[in-house]
């Protein structure tokens, strides 16, 4: 379906786009706008646009009607006439053969009857379906079927237009509708689309009654067109002074050509009858030779009797008679068009026949002044604010201008606002908010956007906030910064906001001057906030620090300050003034250092120097005149005032135009042809190329660029004179628009070359085909926008670097030949970029793969005349087209015949590349004699061998000779064979049979002799701060926020009314789109919200933990609190994360880092695999590197040069380090640093990456490093890591370790192409690696390193069993307040529900605390500690967390010899811990009860502890979101509920307090 863009006249539209909707989906992923840009998008082409004053958005598209509130949320939507289906559905309109303007279903849409009495508002709408029918609504409700309807009330045809405005009139006050439609189209084809009246062929404008049963079909009056007048294509409607106007212009429906001069017709705003007032033709053809017929838009400035205009000339079908004074912005008064308006009707028939003889209509002319032209202007808003006329512009490249009327009501340079990304054109109706003065909606193709109406946040200062004019900007004293009103605090407090009517004047300034002959003053002038505390003033010397004065002064009266004249003073240079009160402060700094080198005395007045009259000069102003008589020598003069900066004469600068008509010298010609090229990007371009004659007779030439007609021209030097033909101009960056051009030789009148269009920067959408092979020479296109600005394309390679390649570009798409990227791997990835200017754009990328492989060919004739080639190709990734490829037969003596490529057929085995050789005379010759097939795809060139198809009579010969020749050899090599294979099987099996025993006896060995020297102390142990451990427990990752407002205190209070929050809670989770994360998230936000509230928390906790069992007893009890299903279970753990943080750190946290410390020691003594983290020595058999190679220990000594992060004489330089030769250099560095610390109780001072080894060898140095010249390439050039035994370190060796010049990324990460000690042809390689891999390893057997689990397991035994009984430990016979809290809680609820069975309370116990909050623990040792956590150690860890869980399980293990190892490590110890485990549980049970009051004073000591550690008001906001997502079913259930009518209330309150401000955001 195709829908235009706008109702109003024709503007041709321009080439669409290749791939709207993949357009649309790449701008979906671009960055999503701000809270204050909101956008809603409809499917289709939006038709209207209306905002009420009470009830929200309306948008009119296909035939739907959606409610939108002022910020575009969706709220409803409606079909037309109630219709089945959704708005989704798109609605079928055939395009028409010419573009027609106004293409839209939607025709009308005007609410009105808002505030008239006790009526309630209503809607009219008006639309093409049924013969042009019209609904009336209810504002407020639009599920409510409609009020009225009727008939043949607007134009019927998708391309014709309607206009209408609904008044009020008559004696009985009642609602009618005046409406301008084009009714018939004079076009045969539409009879098909509807067929009007014949009473309404010839009718332009009716009037209705609305109030009816319905819209009756007969009008109360009607206006008609006049005979042969041709259609009238109706822009606007409106009413002023009594009467209704419509503008309008004549126009060809066929032709799409304008027929006349835009013109208003007046009727009377009556109620019986229609009265026809006179009608007026507008000119807006100022500065365009065809004048501008067409009316785009159109806006009444009613509070200043203003009408104003958008008109266009005719552009043509592809735009192409598009010029810089295309468009102009044209402004009227009401009171002339109503007093030029003639009664005599040119265009309608009336009664009375008032016209004279030859009588034409009077032109109205507009107020030249503000006319503005523009190349392409699309719509006009127009508004007074401040009694400033300001006007909102559209244009058709997606730009809102701003344009603000001086007061002769001149129009200044357009300011832009706003620009749509996708360069979509601007709907030809801007709305703005009914309520909120800075806020306009802006409706462009699919889309509305709410956008502000200025920028004031760009003004950086209050003299430039007030001085740029803006009405909707001013100071805001409190804030210190150029904003709207309604940002401001307190803004009705006069003195605290500074609005443009005060003028720039009223700016708080500073002044610095000599007051008297021995002392310069500091005041400060203008205009300030409101003053309740004293004044401070303060002058210090930035260069020492120190103070020159410091003043004070009562809240009444202005600060000042005295620095005396003093000779020790003329060194001061630089001071910094400041004055401030209360929070607000104003500081300037005063530079006096050239004061000498001043030549004026406003100059040196305004920088704060002093001038002496008599000597005429500027000095320093703490020091005195010579002579020193201050009377006669000391003058004052004005300050200086910012001047303007002269015409520039190289880069650009202002033009004034020589009006004289100069001759030049010896009567000298100068000819322009053209300018190239006629488009360039808003950079600017630095080769722009003007041809011609004569240029080398001129010795001065400039450019002179003439945009927007109320902006400044800007004139440019040439560059360079490069022969008499040619000259090439550098031009500046610029706004979208395009520009008229002429050049000006030596001074004389400026010669047209004619308009030059300043265009967005390029933007890509999609690379076609994304694939391509290594050779190259494939055909690439890159489809998008504004390529035709474009300098060069490129392509990026990580290896090569920027390649250039030729290009071929149009506006909407590039195409150029991939370059070979042959010595490259055979998979890479490349970045296509677009340069323009110094500017490279990234494009998208473009993968090489190896280049297609041919198998075969076969040749076949197809009669005597044409011939058949078939390529076989395996299968593959390419989408190669005809363009690509070329095929050539070879046959007899190196004849050749060119095939045309037919297709190409992928099977599921090969893919057939058909082409074909017509107009032969003899096929089956050259059939016979083809050789080979050549196969040219880009670059690369193959030859593909023909398949061969023996005789019959051949094969049935050969083929039993082969059978018999095969079967003798097939046995004769396997008897060969056999023997062989058995010989090596006996030598493999001795050598795994030495293997396996060499290898048991050393894993036993190690059992019974390897000793872990454990150290008891490792230091200070690195806790993170609490706030860290309650961020990482409750969060992924930590987010912040500051924002403190009347919305979220009220909710603060809300959500402690415990009825409520229960309430909100259970309503949430019965949601089935209220997934799990979301409760997790919402019980983290509600702790946080709740941090300092422990106590109201708790009870919470207690009530939601009893509707859970109220569920679970249902059911299995025992099944309670085991999953995170609801908001109690993670609001359990967060709950035990607050309450058990001081626990965890003073009994458990040393001996648990005391755990991962000893596990990371025991790990490193073994080899460990760098790529794939598998280590020798581990718990978890999945991490096990069972394919260790031979190992040894080499003792370094290593030297640490001395840096300056680490200077310190008391540091031990030279340390002995044990490292293995299987290390890599990369794990011999860690180790050396952490013995480095070990030895020195300090870190050496700079991070790894930071660092380099070098090998000491007598005089010569080698630096160590992971890879370099001397690594070893396996057969499948795989590199293998350098290690110490592969630079034959040796025991004794001297390591160096020295800063390296410059850093390299701390994270390597090796690729597939790399490996260290699991070799290629490894079962665990394969896994990892994938299985193309081959070479040569010792063969190994997993079994045989199970004793290294064992190993492992004693090494950490003594400290893992410390660990554990300090969790189930109660230090001084004291439980935990939270665990003897909960516990006892638990027990009551099981015995209030006669729950008989204690495995059913243990089972809860253990799920509460040790499942929900120790295991967590257990498993994430960077929650507690500030250490990084490996994924080894956390294969480990989960081995551990096992154990612990299983040591709380009622059920008894069965075990047998296969289960998994990871359960078998700790078989034998879990008995034990599970004794353990009762006892813990008893021992709490059987401690005495907490007192309430016990647990209020513990909560409350915990509250006050974490006062100020989180931004709870961001938790705040985060619950809203939830709250606001799901309201109408919170509402609901709150309405169900008794005793929470007060709740409802307050909810409603804080849904009006959030709607009202702006949406919080973490920063």
């Amino acid at each position: 379906m195709e829908v235009s863009r706008r109702k109003a006249p024709p503007r041709p539209p321009r080439p669409a786009a290749p791939l709207p909707l993949l357009a649309y989906l790449l701008a979906l992923a671009a960055p999503s706008r701000g809270a204050d840009e909101p956008v809603w998008r409809s499917e289709q082409a939006i038709g209207a646009i209306a905002a009420s004053r009470e009830d929200g958005v309306f948008v009119a598209s296909g035939s739907c009607l959606d409610q939108l509130d002022y910020s575009l949320e969706h709220r409803l939507s409606r079909l037309y006439r109630d219709q089945a289906g959704n708005c989704t559905e798109p609605v079928s309109l055939a395009p028409p053969a010419r573009p027609r303007p106004g293409s839209s279903f939607s025709k009308l849409l005007l609410p009105y009857s808002e505030g008239a009495g006790d009526l309630q508002g209503l809607l009219l709408t008006g639309w093409t379906f049924d013969r042009g029918a019209c609904e009336v609504r209810l504002l407020g409700n639009l599920s409510h079927s409609s009020l009225r309807n009727g008939t043949e009330v607007v134009s019927c045809h998708p391309q014709g237009s309607t206009a209408g405005v609904v008044y009020r009139a008559g004696d009985r006050n009642r609602w009618y509708l005046a409406v301008a439609a084009t009714y018939v189209l004079p076009e045969p084809e539409t009879a098909s689309r509807c067929n009007p009246a014949a009473s309404d062929r010839d009718t332009a404008i009716a009037l209705k009654d609305t109030e009816g049963r319905s819209l009756a079909t007969e009008e109360l009056g009607r206006l008609k067109l006049r005979g042969g007048a041709g259609s009238l294509h109706f822009v606007d409607a409106f009413l002023w002074n009594g009467s209704v106007y419509f503008p309008y212009y004549p126009y060809n429906y066929t032709s799409g050509a304008a027929t006349g001069w835009p013109s208003m017709v007046r009727i009377a705003q009556s109620a019986k009858v229609l009265q026809f007032q006179g009608q007026a033709a507008l000119d807006c053809g100022h500065g365009h030779p065809d004048g501008r017929r067409l009316l785009l838009s159109s806006s009444l400035v009613e509070a200043l009797g203003v009408w104003a205009g958008v008109f266009s000339a005719a552009t043509g079908e592809g735009q192409e008679r598009r010029s810089p004074a295309t468009t102009a912005l044209c402004l009227f008064r009401m009171s002339e068009i109503q007093e030029r308006a003639k009664s005599c009707p040119w265009d309608f028939q009336t009664a009375e026949h008032n016209c004279k003889e030859g009588e034409q209509p009077e032109r109205v002319q507009p107020i030249a002044s503000s006319t503005l032209i523009h190349s392409d202007l699309t719509s006009v808003y127009g508004t007074v604010v401040m009694n400033r006329t300001v006007l909102f512009l559209g244009t058709g490249d997606g730009q809102l201008l701003k344009v603000i009327l001086g007061e002769n009501l001149t129009s200044n340079c357009p300011e832009v606002i706003y620009e749509i990304k996708e360069e979509t054109p601007v709907f030809y109706k801007l709305v703005p908010h009914p309520k909120k003065n800075i806020y306009i909606y802006l409706t462009a193709g699919k889309e509305v956007r709410r956008i502000r109406v200025a920028n004031c946040s760009k003004q950086q200062s209050c003299t430039a906030c007030l001085t740029a004019a803006d009405p909707h900007c001013g100071w805001c004293h409190s804030l210190q910064r150029c904003t709207f009103k309604e940002d401001c605090v307190h803004p009705e407090n006069y003195e605290n906001w500074l609005d443009i009517s005060s003028g720039a004047k009223k700016c708080p300034q500073i002044n610095l001057f000599r007051s008297s002959k021995d002392k310069t003053t500091v005041t400060v002038v203008g205009s300030f906030p409101p003053r309740r505390s004293e004044w401070e003033c303060v002058v210090k010397n930035l260069d020492t620090g120190r103070q020159l004065c410091r003043g004070r002064s009562p809240p009444g009266q202005t600060c000042a300050c005295s620095i005396p004249t003093r000779a020790t003073y003329k060194d001061v240079l630089v001071v910094n003034v400041t004055f401030s009160v209360g929070s607000w402060h104003l500081s300037k700094r005063f530079n006096f250092t050239n004061c000498s080198s001043l030549r004026e005395c406003p100059v040196c007045i305004g920088t704060g120097c002093a001038w002496c009259k008599s000597e005429r000069r500027c000095i320093h102003p703490f020091t005195a005149c010579d002579p020193s008589d201050y009377k006669r020598n000391q003058e004052h003069c004005q300050v200086a005032v910012e001047k303007r900066t002269p015409p520039k004469t190289a880069g650009g600068g202002r033009f004034v135009e020589n009006k004289s008509n100069r001759t030049h010298q010896g009567l000298q010609v100068f000819y322009i042809k053209s300018i190239e090229p006629q488009k360039i990007s808003t950079l600017g371009k630095n080769n722009v190329i003007v041809t011609g004659a004569n240029f080398t007779r001129a010795s001065n030439i400039t450019m002179i660029l003439k945009g927007t007609s109320t902006c400044e021209k800007d004139v440019i030097q040439v560059s360079h004179v490069l022969n008499d033909t040619h000259m090439k101009f550098s031009l500046p960056s610029s706004r979208k628009e395009m520009k008229d051009v002429c050049i000006q030789f030596d001074g004389g009148n400026c010669t047209s070359v004619g308009p030059l269009s300043y265009i967005a920067l390029p933007h890509c959408s999609l690379i076609y085909p994304a694939t391509t092979w290594i050779s190259g020479g494939q055909n690439i296109t890159i489809v998008g926008r504004n390529f035709d600005v474009i300098d060069n394309l490129i392509i990026s390679h990580e290896l090569k670097g920027n390649i250039n390649v030729s290009e071929y570009c149009m506006a909407n798409s590039c195409r150029f030949l991939a370059p070979s990227l042959k010595s490259s791997k055979a998979r890479t990835n490349v970045t296509v970029k677009l340069r323009v200017q110094e500017t490279y754009l990234d494009c998208g990328s473009l993968q090489y793969l190896e280049d297609p492989r041919f198998t075969g060919c076969r040749v076949e004739p197809e009669g005597d005349t044409e011939l058949e080639v078939k390529i076989q190709k395996e299968n593959d990734e390419f989408n190669i087209s005809k363009t690509d490829i070329e095929i050539t037969l070879f046959h007899g003596e190196n004849e050749q015949l060119n095939c045309s490529f037919e297709n190409i057929t992928r099977n599921q085995d090969l893919t057939i590349i058909l082409c074909k050789i017509k107009g032969i005379s003899n096929a089956n010759s050259i059939d016979t004699s083809s050789k080979k097939v050549r196969v040219k795809l880009g670059n690369l060139e193959l030859y593909v061998e023909q398949e061969t198809v023996p005789t019959t009579w051949y094969f049935l010969i050969v083929l039993p000779v082969l059978l018999v020749i095969v079967i003798f050899a097939a046995v004769g090599v396997t008897r060969h064979k056999s023997k062989e294979l058995s010989r090596k099987q006996s030598q493999q099996l001795e050598l795994l049979e030495s293997e396996l025993r060499k290898e048991i006896r050393d894993g036993f060995a190690e059992l019974q002799m390897d000793k872990l020297d454990v150290v008891d102390s490792f230091g200070t142990v690195p806790f993170l701060d609490y706030k860290h451990f309650a961020l990482r427990t409750f969060f992924p990752e930590n987010r912040d926020a500051t924002d403190k407002n009347e919305s979220l205190t009220a909710l603060d209070a809300l959500i402690c009314n415990k009825s409520f929050l229960v309430t909100v809670i259970h309503t949430l989770e019965k949601q089935k789109n209220f997934s799990v994360k979301d409760r997790c998230l919402f019980a983290s936000f509600l702790t946080i919200a709740l941090q300092t509230k422990l106590v109201y928390l708790t009870s919470i906790l207690e009530v939601l933990t009893r509707d859970l069992m109220e569920q679970s007893s249902n059911m299995q009890p025992k099944l309670m609190l085991r999953r995170t299903e609801s908001v109690v279970e993670k609001l359990l753990t967060n709950w035990m994360s607050v309450c058990l943080s001081g626990f965890l750190r003073e009994t458990v946290g040393e001996p648990f880092y005391l755990l991962v410390t000893t596990l990371n020691q025991k790990i490193n003594k073994g080899p460990v695999d760098v790529i794939t983290c598998k280590a020798l020595y581990t718990l978890n058999e999945d991490w096990l590197l069972w394919q260790v190679p031979e190992f040894s220990t080499v003792a370094l000594n290593v030297i640490f040069e001395k840096i300056p992060e680490n200077e310190s004489a008391d540091v031990c330089r030279n340390i002995s380090v044990n490292v293995l030769d299987c290390d890599t250099i990369g794990q011999a560095k860690e180790k050396i640093f952490q013995a480095f610390l070990s030895k020195n109780g300090s870190p050496y001072g700079l991070q790894l990456n930071e660092i380099g080894l070098e090998l000491q060898v007598g005089t010569r140095q080698k630096e160590l490093l992971d890879i370099d010249s001397s690594s070893v390439i396996l057969e499948d050039g795989i590199t293998k890591l350098n290690t110490i035994g592969h630079y034959e370190i040796s025991n004794g060796s001297t390591i160096k370790v020295f800063k390296k010049i410059a850093n390299f990324p701390s994270d390597v990460e090796y690729s597939e192409d790399h490996c260290h000690l699991i070799l290629p042809d490894s079962e665990a390689f394969q896994d990892v690696q994938g299985k193309r891999h081959r070479g040569k390893h010792k063969f190994k057997v997993k079994e045989m390193y199970l004793t290294k689990l064992l190993s492992t397991k004693v090494a950490i035994h003594s400290v893992l069993e410390k660990l554990f009984r300090s969790i189930w430990s109660l230090p001084n016979s004291r439980a935990p307040f939270a665990i003897k809290y909960f516990f006892d809680f638990l027990d009551a609820q099981a015995e209030n529900k006669k729950i008989t069975d204690p495995d059913v309370v243990h089972i809860w116990k253990t799920n509460s605390l040790p499942l929900r909050f120790w295991v967590n623990i257990l498993k994430n040792p960077q929650f507690v500690f500030d250490i990084k956590k490996t994924p080894h150690i956390d294969g480990c860890l989960s081995v551990i967390a096992q154990a612990f869980m299983d040591a709380f399980s009622l059920t008894e293990q069965q075990l047998g010899k296969e289960a998994p190892t990871n359960k078998l490590l700790y078989a034998k110890d879990i008995p034990t811990y599970k004794e353990e485990v009762k006892s813990y549980y008893k021992a709490i049970r059987d401690l005495p009860p907490l007192s309430s009051s016990e647990m209020e004073e513990f909560l409350t000591q915990e509250s006050k502890k974490h006062e100020n550690e989180f931004n709870e008001e961001v938790a705040l906001t985060e619950i809203y979101k939830y709250i606001v997502k799901y309201f109408d079913e919170i509402l609901n259930k709150l309405e169900r509920e008794r005793g929470l009518e007060e709740a409802q209330k307050q909810l409603l309150h804080v849904k009006v307090l959030f709607d009202e401000k702006k949406k919080c955001k973490w920063m």
